[in-house]
């Protein structure tokens, strides 16, 4: 994709949805990085439901550590691999109380050696709660990206490197909500709804998706 067609994209984009924001509910950076634990292999709306259930109870490392795995169990059981994901959430917990006294750190390394902590969770937190221009490559900014041809890439790790120097400068903190929200409810994996899109004209993928045509009542 050419820089002016680079630049149009997230123009539109940003048009479009000026203030983007997670969808995973969260008021605190241990809530969010909490739920960015759990959503993997899952959906937002089942983290939220999920922790609607858990914050009111325990919403700190302190409070969710004493619950221990078999206690955090009960209110995560609806999320795919809970019980390993209630493992690294005690173990996480255990460690920011030890090494960071109950705070979430600010910096990568950090953050990477938290238990259940990669790479996309770290950029996410780094991004969303400390302002920093990190790109979080989940399967919808995977696919978006390669679609698109803004950056083809066939690992996650190549397309964030490509995704770093292809984003403009100016979007680059609002470009991982930007790609995640359009992956998520426009250009969708199985059936992308071109026919809506608001960078269609810029993106090379064929063959386009046309509107569905509205079903008219049987004539009686």
């Amino acid at each position: 994709m050419k820089p002016a067609d680079r630049e149009a994209f997230f123009a539109r984009l940003k048009a479009s949805n000026p203030e983007p924001r997670s969808e995973l509910s969260y008021d605190s950076p241990f809530e969010l990085l909490v739920a960015v634990i759990l959503s993997a292999q899952a959906t937002d709306l089942s983290v939220n439901k999920a922790m609607a259930k858990l914050y009111p109870i325990a919403n700190t490392p302190a409070t969710v550590l004493a619950l221990g795995s078999g206690g955090l169990e009960p209110y995560i059981r609806t999320i795919g691999l809970y019980r390993t994901k209630a493992r690294n959430v005690i173990a996480m917990c255990a460690q920011l109380i030890e090494r960071h006294g109950g705070e979430v750190p600010n910096d990568r390394a950090s953050l990477e050696a938290l238990p259940g902590v990669g790479r996309k969770t770290a950029n996410v937190v780094l991004n969303v709660i400390f302002g920093e221009h990190t790109l979080a490559v989940d399967t919808h900014v995977f696919r978006v990206s390669n679609r698109t041809g803004l950056a083809r890439g066939k690992t996650v790790e190549i397309v964030e490197g490509k995704l770093m120097k292809a984003v403009p400068a100016s979007f680059l903190f609002g470009a991982h909500h930007w790609l995640i929200l359009h992956g998520r409810h426009v250009c969708k994996a199985r059936v992308p709804e071109c026919w809506r899109c608001v960078v269609a004209d810029l993106c090379p993928y064929r063959p386009k998706t046309p509107a569905p045509v509205e079903r008219t009542a049987r004539a009686a």
